[in-house]
C-alpha cells in the first residue's frame, strides 16, 4: 500500500511539474516544433514516414523564409513502438525542449496517450493520421488532418457492398488496438445497413504470427471477403496463411496497411486485396506529382506513402496557422488551426470542422504486384453515417 501511495504522489508531482514548466515558447532565431513517433520497433515504418514527410515540409518552409521571420526546427522523439513510452517523450518535448506545438502520432492508441498531456499544457497538437474519433475529443488543443475511423470504416463497407457486390464478409480484428476495434465496429454496422451479413468475427493481438486457427474458423463460413483492419505488420502474414488454407477471397483493410513493408511481408498473397487510404501517388494533380518527385529525390527513390503525405500536410497547416496567428502563442495558434478552411494539401482540400476533425475524401487502393492502384474515390457525401 505504501508503494501505491508513493507512486501516486510521484505522479501528482510530475503533473504539477508539467503544468508549471510546460509552457512552450519560441526562442532565439528558431521555432521549436515537437514530434513523437515510432522510429524503431514493430511499427517503425509509420514513424519514419511521418518524420520524413514533416521534415520535407519544414525544410521547404525554411528555404522560403521560414515563419514569422524564424526557421522552424523539428525535434523528433522515438517512442520505440511502445505506448507506455509516449508520456515520457511528449513530456520531455514540452517540459525540457519547450516546443510550441506537437505533431504525432500515426497509431491512435499513442495519440490518446499524448493528447491529455498536450491539452493540459495548452500545446496545440496535430495528429497527421490517427483516425480514432476519441483522439480529438480529448480537448480543444487537439486536431487531426486525416479522416476518421467512422468514415473509412463506412467507405470500405460501401466498397464491399456496392463495388465488390459482397454479401457475406468475415472480420478479423486486432482486439487490443483502438484503431482496429474502431474500424471493425463501424464496418460491421455499415455493412449490415447495406444488406450484408457478417458471417464470422475472429480476433488477434498485435505481434501474433499464427492466424491459422482464426482463418480456419472463417473458412468454414464461406465468406466473400475478409475485413482485416490491422497494421501491415500482421496483414502480410495473414494473407500468406489465408492462401495456405485455400481461402482465396480478398482481404479488405484500412490505412494501417499502407507501408512499403506490406508487400515485403505478404508478397503475391496480397494481390487482389483492397484498403482505404488518404491519397494515391497516381493522382495526376501537379501538386501531388511535385510532392512525390521531391520526396523520391530526397529519400533515395522511395515513394511517399499516405503517412508521409499526411505529415507533410500537417506540418504545412501548422506553419500556415502560425503565420495567420502572427505568433507562436498556443491559444492563438490553436484558434488559427481551428479556422483552417479549404487548405489545398497533398491529400486533398482540408477544412477543420467544429470538432477539430478534417473533412475530406478517401481513396480505395488495390494491391497489384507491389503497387497500390487507385480504384475509386469516395467522398463524405457518398457515405451516410
Amino acid at each position: 500500500m505504501r508503494i501505491r501511495y508513493l507512486l501516486a504522489g510521484s505522479i501528482c508531482a510530475l503533473v504539477v511539474s508539467i503544468l508549471a514548466c510546460g509552457k512552450a515558447a519560441s526562442t532565439g532565431s528558431e521555432i521549436l516544433v515537437g514530434e513523437y513517433g515510432s522510429l524503431t520497433g514493430g511499427i517503425a515504418t509509420f514513424g519514419i514516414s511521418t518524420r520524413d514527410g514533416s521534415s520535407q515540409a519544414f525544410d521547404e518552409i525554411n528555404k522560403a523564409g521560414g515563419v514569422l521571420g524564424k526557421k522552424i526546427r523539428l525535434l523528433v522523439e522515438d517512442d520505440q513502438s511502445k505506448p507506455e513510452e509516449v508520456g515520457t517523450v511528449v513530456t520531455k518535448l514540452i517540459n525540457q525542449n519547450h516546443v510550441v506545438s506537437m505533431l504525432g502520432h500515426v497509431a491512435s492508441s499513442y495519440s490518446l496517450a499524448a493528447a491529455p498531456i498536450c491539452q493540459s499544457n495548452k500545446v496545440p497538437m496535430i495528429t497527421p493520421s490517427s483516425t480514432n474519433p476519441r483522439v480529438t475529443q480529448i480537448g480543444d488543443y487537439i486536431f487531426r488532418v486525416c479522416f476518421m475511423d467512422d468514415f473509412q470504416g463506412a467507405v470500405m463497407a460501401k466498397f464491399a457492398a456496392d463495388t465488390l457486390k459482397a454479401k457475406r464478409v468475415a472480420i478479423l480484428v486486432d482486439i487490443r488496438n483502438d484503431y482496429s476495434v474502431g474500424l471493425q465496429t463501424v464496418f460491421r454496422e455499415q455493412f449490415k445497413k447495406r444488406g450484408g451479413t457478417i458471417v464470422a468475427e475472429q480476433s488477434f493481438s498485435q505481434g501474433d504470427s499464427d492466424f491459422h486457427a482464426q482463418l480456419t474458423q472463417i473458412k468454414a463460413t464461406n465468406p466473400d471477403a475478409i475485413y482485416v483492419p490491422g497494421y501491415y505488420t500482421e496483414v502480410g502474414t495473414i494473407a500468406h496463411q489465408e492462401k495456405e488454407l485455400g481461402l482465396n477471397v480478398p482481404l479488405l483493410g484500412g490505412d494501417g496497411w499502407d507501408s512499403p513493408k506490406l508487400w515485403e511481408i505478404g508478397g503475391n498473397a496480397l494481390n487482389g486485396c483492397y484498403f482505404s487510404d488518404h491519397y494515391s501517388t497516381d493522382d495526376p494533380s501537379p501538386m501531388v506529382q511535385k510532392f512525390v518527385a521531391d520526396y523520391k529525390s530526397r529519400y533515395k527513390n522511395q515513394l511517399p506513402d499516405a503517412l508521409a503525405a499526411l505529415a507533410y500536410d500537417a506540418a504545412k497547416i501548422l506553419a500556415d496557422a502560425m503565420t495567420r496567428a502572427g505568433t507562436t502563442d498556443g491559444a492563438k495558434v490553436r484558434d488559427a488551426i481551428a479556422a483552417t478552411k479549404d487548405y489545398q494539401g497533398v491529400t486533398g482540400k482540408i477544412s477543420i470542422g467544429p470538432d477539430r476533425n478534417a473533412v475530406k475524401p478517401a481513396v480505395v487502393l488495390k494491391v497489384e504486384n507491389g503497387k497500390y492502384v487507385l480504384v475509386e474515390t469516395i467522398s463524405p457525401e457518398q457515405v451516410k453515417l
